[in-house]
């Protein structure tokens, strides 16, 4: 049966939405996974002993998909995402953080907290912050599907572009340290940065 509602006492990190946007995914750190609105149930990692606990989800472009990535970068994959290689059991300067599918959906980026990139699939890798010093953890990783490249964001609002994606902005001098998401427009023309407190900072064609 699909997992719906999350039992009581269990705390979802993380909800990622449906292509469509009228349905999304919550996933626990023990690697359960629950479905709300049109987003399907395709399995979960919830009730197997992990290594590590899930910090991340990533869905593939149809919807009907996704990764989940442990704090060790071990991958797992549901529906029609593929497996193409994880990080499990190799030595990491920083703990996972994040995972996206690649803009064809046959690949993804793992990013670890150091500002680490791990390619695979047909995601290519353009470069990383790994060994630079950084003012706050890398946070996540979105490509940049209007050229070839990406983008990370920190937990300050630092926004870093890599291969031929744009800078528009970032937060990086403000002395916060509560950016949990970065959401590009539709154009790739500008993203917007969310902070815990719901409120978004626009950048570029992002209003």
């Amino acid at each position: 049966m699909p997992e719906v509602d999350p039992p009581e006492g269990v705390e979802l990190i993380s909800v990622t939405p449906t292509p469509s946007g009228n349905g999304a995914w919550g996933i626990s750190a023990d690697g359960g996974v629950f479905a709300f609105g049109d987003a399907p149930f395709l399995g979960s990692m919830g009730g197997i002993e992990l290594a590590a606990p899930i910090v991340a989800m990533a869905v593939t472009p149809s919807g009907h998909g996704y990764v989940l990535v442990g704090a060790d970068g071990g991958v797992f994959t549901f529906g029609d995402a593929e497996f193409h290689g994880s990080l499990a059991e190799l030595p990491l300067a920083g703990p996972t953080t994040a995972v996206i599918a690649s803009c064809s959906g046959h690949g993804y980026y793992l990013v670890s907290t150091d500002g680490g990139v791990f390619a695979f699939g047909d995601a290519v890798f353009r470069g990383s912050m790994a060994g630079t010093p950084l003012v706050s953890p890398i946070r996540g990783i979105y490509p940049f599907c209007s050229g070839d490249g990406y983008w990370m964001y920190a937990a300050d609002g630092g926004v870093f572009t890599f291969g031929s994606a744009v800078f528009y902005g970032s937060l990086g001098d403000a002395g916060i340290s509560d950016v949990v998401a970065f959401v590009p427009t539709v154009t790739d023309g500008g993203y917007w940065l969310l902070r815990r407190d719901k409120t978004s900072v626009p950048f570029g064609d992002a209003t």
